[in-house]
């Protein structure tokens, strides 16, 4: 009888300490999440209310066939309404170009121009392999000081939490999808994205995965 109370109770203990590590774990988890938005809430607007700013960041979200995907083509959809709105003078267009058969960053550029933005009002940022690096070269290579910043609803607290850090005064305007399977994986991917970018990037501000010579051309359009 003994060994049964004394086996039971440990048992219970380790079912505590196990609930009590559950629970420590997931305040770590969300934590980084809560901090993101405490910071970047003030900061994140819609396209009606956005401020004016010399240049808009559109952050790349997947290709299909080669053009912008529909979460993608949503993002330059804001950016044009900002852009005729003369809400803004210049777009930075960053996502990755990491293999010769993938290109985010021309496909951006391709659909502005078939919207009716001139080229030369297009500087594309090919090596924004994740959000921190876009952030990071939009401040050190293209010399961004101030920026709108178009996003996803789910990321574009991080985004701008991200390019605040990055040294960019920066509001956000998250684009709304709807809630379907893409969303949702996405909106939980996010949560280990909000990790590493308070943990990491935030916390250790390392340099981007390229850097390279500073380009000017936003500078010369009057758009930093």
């Amino acid at each position: 009888m003994v060994r049964v109370l004394v086996r039971s109770a440990r048992r219970r203990r380790v079912q505590r300490w196990g609930f009590q590590a559950l629970c420590a774990l997931t305040v770590l988890v969300l934590a980084p999440v809560a901090v993101i938005r405490v910071q970047s809430d003030p900061r994140v607007r819609t396209v009606a209310d956005a401020p004016a700013e010399p240049v808009v960041v559109v952050f790349g979200a997947g290709l299909d066939g080669g053009r912008p995907s529909p979460y993608l083509a949503h993002r330059l959809d804001a950016g044009l309404t900002l852009y005729r709105a003369g809400r803004v003078r210049a777009f930075l267009v960053t996502g990755d170009n990491s293999r010769t058969d993938y290109d985010e960053p021309d496909a951006m550029r391709t659909y502005l121009v078939q919207h009716g933005v001139p080229a030369a009002r297009i500087v594309a940022d090919y090596a924004g392999f994740d959000t921190w690096d876009s952030c990071a070269r939009a401040h050190r290579i293209f010399g961004v000081t101030r920026a709108v910043l178009v996003n996803t609803e789910y990321a574009i607290r991080r985004s701008v939490s991200l390019c605040e850090t990055a040294g960019i005064d920066a509001y956000g305007i998250g684009v709304p999808e709807p809630h379907d399977l893409t969303w949702d994986y996405g909106a939980v991917r996010e949560i280990a994205s909000a990790d590493k970018a308070v943990l990491i990037d935030e916390l250790f501000d390392p340099d981007p995965h390229l850097l390279g010579p500073k380009v000017t051309t936003l500078a010369a359009l009057g758009a930093r």
